[in-house]
């Protein structure tokens, strides 16, 4: 038996990767660390915003602060390549600027390292 709520399309269960047409990886790599700022979101009047999608619309109002990729796909609850498509589709879209971390030909950035290690020992 089925309550009117659960018919409502609000209320109706969508397949996360039905949002990116089924494409399971970005067209650009996407680090879990990358940083993600809303590019648009001042700009943009409430119109051109509300014609996004709702996935859009949440990422560019949560990037307004500075956040990785991952902490993106936790707030949204929503599967990391999910959400990792959508950023990087909006970033060629122009929606979203991603901050990707530097490494130097795959070697740890070692005032990191000796920022974690400090952070460690004073546990």
């Amino acid at each position: 038996m089925t309550t009117p709520q659960a018919k409502s399309g609000r209320d109706r269960l969508i397949r996360p990767y039905a949002v990116t047409g089924g494409r399971t990886a970005p067209r650009v790599q996407l680090a879990l660390e990358a940083l993600v700022s809303s590019a648009t979101f001042a700009s943009m009047d409430p119109a051109s915003l509300s014609m996004l999608s709702t996935e859009y619309q949440a990422i560019i109002t949560l990037s307004r602060q500075v956040r990785s990729v991952a902490e993106l796909s936790a707030l949204l609850r929503m599967p990391l390549g999910v959400t990792r498509v959508l950023i990087a589709d909006m970033a060629a879209e122009g929606l979203v600027q991603i901050h990707q971390p530097s490494l130097d030909a795959g070697k740890p950035d070692l005032n990191l390292l000796e920022r974690v290690l400090s952070g460690l020992r004073r546990l």
